[in-house]
């Protein structure tokens, strides 16, 4: 009998190099790129994702709307453009390889990135779907077994210290037990809801996150008035959708954020040079507290509006104004929604315009809140939380190649070690998130699990520098022509 009192049997799937718990696409990628690897890789992987199948931002898949990065941000390209997985490689698969020659862009609809993830998902061999992960324990290599197991193991076991992860099917409540040497964690993030507005999340379907948009949609197009409050591009994206139906539906509009403006996202090639290998490396090093002071002045290096996105608002509410007409559209900005109340159907925000210091109410039907996502650590963490290491804000601290420090195994050799996707930006910058340098991480993980180069880690890719000495030495000629100064503090 298991610790919870669960008698039925837990069924050993034997002992692998590494593990990953999630499947989204840095993840996707990790098991892409090990699959298409040198077969004298010789790296036992398995990747187990609690979902039946594969699904990337469903709530989010809106007619129209395109991925911010261009198609060589897959899974697999910017670290190894043969692999079998790569986008171009999907679009030859399906037949699909002069439409997409002829579509001559590089942002390709969202909709088919969704459906180029389920096809990579379906292929590569090492993915487990309804397999949720509940529990992780390391186990010394003098430790013996936790329990019994039944059947037969896919794999040899190992000699050394392992990770002991136990996993359940959601729909059928088998129990499922996995041994590996290293984990990687890549289980993605959570919509976060003011505390305020938790109540009312899911009481009638009327007020919401973006991430469900497509699913309440048609709830609230049926309603004589919405609000989408946040200003990132999730939140850019209902509105236009919203915008775009407003005339077929006849219902007000009204769009508020606590950001100073509606902004859009820097999307300049000079401005981009931020989400590469080098930006990351530079900014790892700096002094925590200089990070966390810069991160609060990049939002909107990553946090605005796709310029595309703002145009097309713009010139929706324009054509709209045509022969003295005024759209049934309000937006409002350095706006905060403070509070919600429900009163006879409708919702009643408190709101508080921060510049002008008043405060105001406003009815309406429905809420769509683009209010940002959080990242919270994994429940199935907690045995071994006393084995990581967190920094003096409760962040888990992540080394320069995407490994938790921590007291886990052998930390200066390989085995027991936790590596992590899309969980550093408080040490590896504002690229974390981004796709394009998913690569690259997966390429540091991939040499890190092999103990040697399986895939280049990219260097000197952009014509920015961002560290002095690198600027000094950029150049022969430059040498002897930078000097360091000291500079006091006063």
């Amino acid at each position: 009998m298991t610790e919870d009192g669960d008698s039925r049997p837990v069924i050993d799937r034997g002992h692998y190099d590494v593990l990953g718990v999630g499947l989204g696409p840095f993840n996707l990628g990790l098991a892409a790129l090990l699959d298409g690897a040198d077969p004298e890789l010789d790296l036992d992987a398995v990747f187990l994702e609690q979902d039946r199948e594969f699904a990337w931002h469903e709530g989010m898949l809106i007619e129209g709307v395109t991925l911010e990065v261009p198609f060589l941000a897959d899974l697999v390209t910017m670290a190894d453009p043969t692999n079998p997985y790569s986008f171009l490689n999907y679009v030859r698969e399906y037949d699909r390889i002069y439409e997409f020659y002829f579509y001559e862009t590089f942002q390709i609809p969202r909709r088919e990135y969704d459906e180029y993830l389920r096809w990579v998902a379906e292929g590569v061999p090492t993915t487990r779907f309804g397999r949720e992960v509940t529990r992780v324990e390391y186990e010394a290599a003098d430790s013996s077994p936790n329990g019994s197991r039944t059947e037969t193991t896919e794999t040899s076991p190992s000699d050394e210290g392992t990770f002991v992860v136990e996993a359940v099917d959601p729909d059928t409540g088998r129990r499922y037990c996995y041994r590996a040497a290293d984990l990687v964690v890549g289980v993605g993030s959570r919509p976060a809801l003011p505390e305020f507005a938790r109540p009312y999340a899911h009481a009638d379907g009327s007020l919401f996150h973006t991430a469900d948009f497509l699913e309440r949609r048609d709830d609230v197009l049926a309603t004589d008035a919405i609000t989408v409050v946040g200003s990132g591009q999730s939140a850019a994206e209902v509105v236009l959708d919203l915008l775009e139906r407003q005339s077929a539906h006849q219902y007000r509009l009204d769009w508020l954020t606590r950001s100073d403006g509606f902004f859009p996202m820097e999307y300049s090639k000079l401005g981009l040079q931020h989400f590469t290998p080098e930006y990351t490396r530079y900014f790892y090093d700096l002094p925590q507290s200089r990070k966390d002071d810069l991160l609060a002045e990049q939002d909107l290096l990553y946090k605005g509006i796709d310029p595309e996105t703002s145009d097309r608002i713009y010139d929706t509410l324009y054509e709209r104004s045509i022969g003295d007409r005024e759209p049934d559209f309000g937006m409002l900005a350095t706006t905060a929604v403070v509070d919600v109340e429900r009163v006879d159907g409708s919702y009643w925000l408190e709101c508080e315009q921060r510049q002008q210091e008043r405060e105001f109410a406003l009815e309406t039907d429905a809420v769509i809140l683009g209010t940002g996502y959080h990242r919270p650590m994994p429940a199935f963490l907690e045995p071994i939380a006393d084995r990581l290491a967190f920094d003096d804000r409760e962040r888990l601290r992540v080394d320069e190649a995407y490994r938790l420090d921590g007291a886990l195994g052998n930390a200066g050799g390989s085995g027991g070690r936790v590596f992590v996707q899309n969980a550093g930006i408080h040490t590896h910058g504002v690229g974390t998130p981004d796709l394009g340098l998913g690569c690259y991480r997966n390429a540091v993980i991939i040499d890190q699990l092999a103990g040697r180069e399986v895939y280049p880690v990219d260097r000197e890719t952009v014509f920015q520098d961002f560290d002095v000495d690198a600027f000094a030495n950029h150049a022969p000629a430059r040498t002897d022509a930078v000097r360091s100064l000291s500079i006091e503090t006063k």
